[in-house]
This record gives C-alpha cells, sequence and structure tokens, in this order.
C-alpha cells in the first residue's frame, strides 16, 4: 500500500510530531483538541509566556489536514478544533476549498495566515493572536467570526463573500504598511455584522461594501492618527440599521437591549474623518451619544445618504465638519447639542420630511442650525423646514422660518432694495404679520385726521364740492386705488400740501406691501 493511500486510510503520517499526531486524531474524530495549562497568564495568547514544542504545530499540517485531510472515523464528522495551541510557519490555503469545520480559541500563529480565495463552510477564531490575516475573496457558506482576536497587521476581506454573519466583537486591528486596519471594500455579508468593542487603529475600509441585515457597530473605537479617515465607507449598503452607538462591557454584549444595572456603558468613538458618501440603509442610521474628535480638515461626511430615518443624538464635534449636503432623509431624530458650531454644517440640497427634536430644541435654536449650515444666504434650508413645520400643522413657526429667512436674504441686497426690504419688515414683516399693516393703517388714518383737522384748505369748485371732512380726506389720501371723493375736491397749499404728498407715498407703500405679502401668502411660499 502506497504512503498517500495509507493517509487516505486514516494512517498517521511519519514526520508528524506527538503534538501534530495528536491534533491528526482529533480531527479524524471530530473532537476539540485542548492543550491550554489552565493558568490565565500562562494561556493568554496575546501574552508573552512561551509555549514550548508541546503546544505548537506546523501550519503546512493543519493546512494538510484541512485540504486533504484523513476521512473521519466511523459515525463521525471531521472537524479541526483546537485551544491554546501555537502554529508556527505561515497557513497557506489561498485558492483551496475546506469542508471540515474549522474553530480556533485561544490560539497563537507565529506568521500570517494567508486565505485568498479560500472556500469554507463555517470559519471561528475565538481569542487568538494573528500577526495578519490575509482573506482576499475568501467565501464562506456560513459565519466568520473573529471576536477577541488580535491582528497586529490588520485584516484584508476585500470582495470577500460571508454566507451569514461576520463577527469582529471586541476585536483588536492594528494598521497594515497601506495605513489601514481593516481593508474589507467590495465585502457582502448575507446577515449582520457585528464589530462591537471593536479597536482600529488605522483606516477601517468598507467601500461599496453589502450588509445583507445591521452593521454594528456599538462601543467600538476607531483611530486614526496616521491619515484623514478612519472610516472610509462610501456607498456602503446596510439593509437594516447601521449602529454606532454605545455598549454595555462585560461578558455578553448588549446588542441594544437594556444594561443591567451597574454595567459599564462605552460609547462609540471615533478619532478620525468618517465617510459615508452615497450610502444607503433599509432602517436607520444611529448615532446616539456616537463621539466624534476631528481636526479642523476632518469631518462627519453623509452626502447623498438615503435612509428613513437619521438619529443625530451624538456630542457635537469640537472641531471639524458634519456634512449633509444631498442627503434624503425621511425623519430626521435629533438634539439641539449635536450639531456643531456655525460654519462648521453643510446641508445643501439636504432634504427631510419630519423633525422628532429629542429634548428641548425650541425654533430659535432651530433657526439658528439652519443659519449654522448656511454661511452665505441660501433660501433652500429655510424653505424645507418651513414646508416641514407646515406639514406638521405647525403653520405659525412656518411663518416664521420665512420671515427669518426674508430678513436674512435683505442683508444680502443693495443699500436702497436693503431699505425697502426694512419698510416691508416694520410695517407688515414681508407679510407674514399682516395684522401689522391695518395697525399702521389706523395710526397714520388718526395721525392724518387730527393734522388735517387745523389744515387750511379751499373748494376746487364752489359748486357742488362736498361737506370737508378730516376723517375722509386723509382715508383717500392714503388708499391709493378708492375714489372716496375728498381728493379731487379741496385744494391745500404750503406744507400742508407737502404733508399730503407724504401721506399719499406712506399709503403707496403700506398698499404694496400688503400686496406682495398677500401674493407671498397665497403661493404659501
Amino acid at each position: 500500500m502506497t504512503e498517500e493511500a495509507g493517509l487516505h486510510a486514516g494512517d498517521l503520517p511519519d514526520d508528524l510530531t506527538a503534538t501534530e499526531a495528536g491534533m491528526w486524531q482529533a480531527f479524524r474524530n471530530g473532537s476539540g483538541y485542548d492543550l491550554s495549562s489552565g493558568d490565565a497568564v500562562v494561556d493568554d495568547p496575546h501574552g508573552g509566556h512561551p509555549w514550548g514544542a508541546e503546544r505548537t504545530v506546523r501550519a503546512r499540517t493543519m493546512a494538510w489536514l484541512l485540504l486533504d485531510g484523513p476521512p473521519a472515523l466511523a459515525g463521525r464528522v471531521c472537524a479541526l478544533k483546537l485551544t491554546g495551541v501555537r502554529i508556527t510557519g505561515t497557513l497557506e490555503l489561498a485558492g483551496g476549498t475546506v469542508r471540515p469545520y474549522v474553530e480556533l480559541c485561544g490560539c497563537r500563529f507565529d506568521d500570517e495566515v494567508r486565505l485568498p480565495e479560500t472556500r469554507f463552510t463555517t470559519v471561528r477564531m475565538v481569542n487568538c493572536s494573528v500577526p495578519r490575516l490575509e482573506a482576499a475573496r475568501v467565501q464562506t457558506e456560513g459565519d466568520l467570526h473573529l471576536p477577541r482576536c488580535r491582528f497586529q497587521n490588520g485584516i484584508r476581506l476585500s470582495d470577500a463573500h460571508i454566507g451569514t454573519d461576520l463577527l469582529l466583537n471586541q476585536a483588536v486591528v492594528h494598521r497594515y504598511r497601506t495605513g489601514r486596519s481593516i481593508a474589507a471594500d467590495g465585502l457582502t455579508v448575507g446577515q449582520d455584522l457585528q464589530a462591537e468593542l471593536l479597536e482600529s487603529h488605522g483606516e477601517l475600509s468598507l467601500r461599496g461594501a453589502h450588509v445583507g441585515a445591521s452593521l454594528s457597530l456599538r462601543g467600538a473605537r476607531l483611530v486614526n492618527p496616521y491619515s484623514r479617515l478612519a472610516l472610509n465607507a462610501p456607498q456602503l449598503t446596510v439593509e437594516r440599521t447601521l449602529y454606532l452607538t454605545p455598549a454595555g462591557v462585560g461578558s455578553t454584549l448588549l446588542r441594544g437591549a437594556t444594561p443591567a444595572r451597574g454595567t459599564r456603558i462605552q460609547h462609540f468613538e471615533c478619532r478620525g474623518g468618517v465617510r459615508l458618501d452615497d450610502g444607503r440603509f433599509g432602517d436607520a442610521v444611529d448615532l446616539e451619544r456616537a463621539g466624534f474628535v476631528f481636526t479642523e480638515d476632518q469631518e462627519l461626511s453623509l452626502r447623498r445618504v438615503q435612509t428613513p430615518e437619521l438619529r443625530f443624538l451624538g456630542d457635537k464635534p469640537q472641531h471639524g465638519k458634519v456634512v449633509l449636503s444631498g442627503a434624503r432623509i425621511v425623519t430626521l431624530v435629533d438634539r439641539a447639542g449635536s450639531w456643531p458650531d456655525s460654519g462648521n454644517l453643510h446641508m445643501g440640497g439636504f432634504t427631510y420630511e419630519n423633525l422628532v427634536p429629542q429634548g428641548p430644541f425650541p425654533l430659535t435654536r432651530r433657526l439658528d442650525w439652519v443659519a449654522a449650515a448656511t454661511a452665505e444666504y441660501a433660501p433652500e434650508p429655510y424653505e424645507r423646514l418651513a414646508a416641514v413645520l407646515r406639514a406638521a400643522g405647525e403653520d405659525e413657526d412656518a411663518r416664521e422660518v420665512l420671515l427669518a429667512k426674508q430678513r436674512r436674504r435683505c442683508e444680502t441686497l443693495p443699500l436702497t432694495a436693503k431699505f425697502l426690504g426694512y419698510v416691508q419688515d416694520w410695517t407688515v414683516a414681508y407679510g407674514y404679520r399682516p395684522g401689522r399693516a391695518a395697525v399702521w393703517m389706523a395710526v397714520l388714518w388718526a395721525a392724518g385726521t387730527l393734522a388735517f383737522a387745523h389744515a387750511a384748505h379751499q373748494p376746487v369748485s364752489r359748486d357742488g364740492h362736498p361737506t370737508w371732512s378730516p376723517a375722509l380726506f386723509t382715508l383717500d389720501l392714503l388708499l391709493p386705488v378708492i375714489d372716496l371723493g375728498q381728493l379731487g375736491q379741496w385744494q391745500l397749499h404750503g406744507a400742508w400740501q407737502w404733508l399730503a404728498t407724504v401721506v399719499i407715498l406712506l399709503g403707496w407703500t403700506l398698499a404694496t406691501t400688503v400686496a406682495a405679502g398677500a401674493t407671498r401668502l397665497l403661493r404659501r411660499n
């Protein structure tokens, strides 16, 4: 019988060490192979305590088992389940097909793990120390679990296809020489991508990734002092919700549940720019209590994002910008203290249909919010806010917003137009407070009546003139269209003639202002 035939019959190869022979037999039996000592300090795969030959296997032996291993024992299923094992050499499975179930717990790799274009059923690596995971275009039918693992030189999952869930909970990933900690451009995950309490030191890149359910970065800490972006995820598609929210620190993660009393909460923190441009999110983008620490040239970019709900409830960034240009939101849930200061908010083309403020958010603060987004006058943010308030039945607030828009516009006009704008504001508030017109008209009428009661007046014709009435004469001066039969029948001289001219001019100004305001109201602008 040849050596190859012997291997496929289950015989042990001649060059295996005793440790590898035990792994070989456990693989055929589908049972776990635990080489841990029971001492937490010694067994820490990330610590410096050396592991000797009694806990060491070669990577090529693992590859042999996974790619072309012996058959299972009768009534068993082959599986590689290792605990507390040191793997030397590079684990090279590129382009292979791995059918056995793989589970590695508390293991230590001396060299990188290479899995490009490899096909798996399910892979679970828990609390392992890995110099680097190279897994571009890897495919799994089930899960890829990497919780609590540490990667000294990053992870590459570009164009990978994960059948169900990808778990990176509590993983610690340092950047590779490219500057990226996790390179997962074009990644496809069938269900959830959970990276709760993740520590990323470098750029987390998810450009063009697609997640079939939710993407959770609850309690994650993304730090990239080396370049502009800590999270680079343009054209990201998440069928349900993106969570950049707190998580509970403990034996189990919260995953959105209310934490037990006394649980320590860790907020999502990002020290570096965030780019989510052109993202599509099926349910929501949740930024509740998220912390962003930017330099002056960094930003939270949500350009052209589309989602039914944006929960903008994080801490106010002290530096950098928040950009919502072109974003399309159905419901904006926000807090007054979450928005950046004037000049650091950009909302050109930002559309939303409902406003749901959390906590006090008076209209004056909302107007400051719009002003902060428009360093130069632009009517669109004011009109959008007014439309949303009107749709919610807040007609008075909508008029106040449009009045603020006109006042802001007036500041940009030439001197003459600015003066006329001030007159419109003082008289009828650009038509948004039409009750002022009656007040001004009454004041001018009363003042004119008192003045013209003392005026010397002569009839234009001695025959057929009406009885002199200062009240009707003043009203005839004020109303430029209506003829009450007084103006053309009496003649004034000197200063009284000039006073009549002033009253006529004031009447015309007031009438045109009222007409402009009425037109604006009829258009519901």
